[in-house]
């Protein structure tokens, strides 16, 4: 009787799990999926995600609505904030954020009160390549001459973003006498501070750049937080890990360069259900390696370096949270005000 008992069960079970796979499948369909970006609109963030927006929908089983929507506040923290207050849980909003919360996260918690390890990672559809520059007209041309001049502005969106990181680490770091102007909404909002001449420059993403500042060299790259060269950069453009003066500070600089590698990651709720999850993952890598994504992106001038799948992102990001506490420490040092 026991054993008729467990054949029934296990036939039940296989009936089961396709009626289970079939439901997952059937979940997007006349849905609508919400792209989520912390920042404000025509910045890299943006812009990246309604190329995504574009192409993702036909790798989903059912090919639901892909809608994009800005929500800007503190470097991409009230996005974040947002999967765990008011957002559905069901896998139908997901979150483009800044990486550099990461380590602000780690070495302010009192402030970035996210541990951005405890989401469900979709991807990262490119990795970061971080530079600063300075616009052409204030003749400063070299890494060396920033660190020699008296004072240099640069905006920010406000604490918690890889620019901020960055900044700080200029500031901290290599002594660049920097002053930071806060508030700005997002770096398409910088750009025209700095074409104005209000800003001297900024750090930012490589591929965020406009054609025509690069095409006419109306900026000068002085430094870059990745050891991979973005397409068209020079590869003098020193590396901020090289640039360190001994062991231990290269150690420390290569702990902010990793959250460069991890990139524009794609999270959603924790509480999503798996099955969900894994559909999500799974056309998230389909999209990037889709021949129309990558031409569309060539045709906008966005650059597709590295992207991670959601395993791989979720694997990097933790990897993080577990750098020693003397590493955090240090870094904190740099970060805090």
């Amino acid at each position: 009787m026991r054993t008729c008992r467990w054949a029934i069960a296990a036939a039940l079970l296989c009936l089961l799990l396709p009626y289970s796979a079939a439901r997952a499948d059937d979940f997007y369909k006349d849905k609508i999926v919400t792209l989520i970006v912390g920042f404000s609109p025509g910045g890299g963030y943006d812009q990246y995600t309604r190329l995504l927006a574009r192409h993702y929908a036909k790798h989903i089983p059912g090919e639901p609505n892909v809608i994009v929507q800005n929500m800007p506040g503190a470097s991409g923290l009230k996005a974040v904030q947002y999967l765990d207050a008011n957002a559905p849980k069901d896998g139908t909003v997901i979150v483009a954020y800044n990486s550099g919360l990461i380590t602000q996260s780690m070495t302010l918690p009192e402030r970035i009160k996210v541990n951005l390890s405890n989401y469900n990672y979709v991807g990262s559809i490119t990795e970061d390549i971080r530079i600063c520059y300075m616009w052409g007209k204030t003749g400063v041309k070299s890494f060396a001459e920033m660190q020699k001049r008296p004072k240099v502005v640069f905006g920010e969106t406000g604490q918690g973003s890889s620019a901020y990181v960055n900044e700080r680490i200029l500031k901290e770091v290599f002594g660049v006498h920097l002053q930071q102007v806060l508030g700005y909404p997002g770096s398409a909002e910088k750009r025209l501070a700095i074409e104005r001449g209000e800003l001297d420059g900024d750090c930012g993403s490589y591929s965020s750049l406009p054609d025509d500042w690069l095409r006419d060299k109306k900026v000068n790259i002085l430094i870059r937080f990745n050891r991979n060269v973005a397409p068209g950069m020079s590869e003098s453009v020193p590396f901020s890990v090289d640039l360190g003066k001994d062991a231990d500070e290269k150690k420390l600089l290569q702990l902010f360069a990793a959250t460069g590698e991890v990139g524009r990651p794609y999270i959603e709720s924790k509480d999503v259900p798996k099955d969900r999850v894994a559909i999500l993952r799974k056309a998230f890598t389909d999209t990037v390696k889709d021949p129309d994504f990558l031409a569309d992106a060539s045709k906008q001038h966005l650059v597709v370096i590295a992207p991670m799948s959601g395993d791989e992102a979720q694997k990097a990001v933790a990897e993080l949270y577990d750098t020693p506490v003397n590493i955090v420490a240090k870094a904190k040092d740099i970060t805090g005000d």
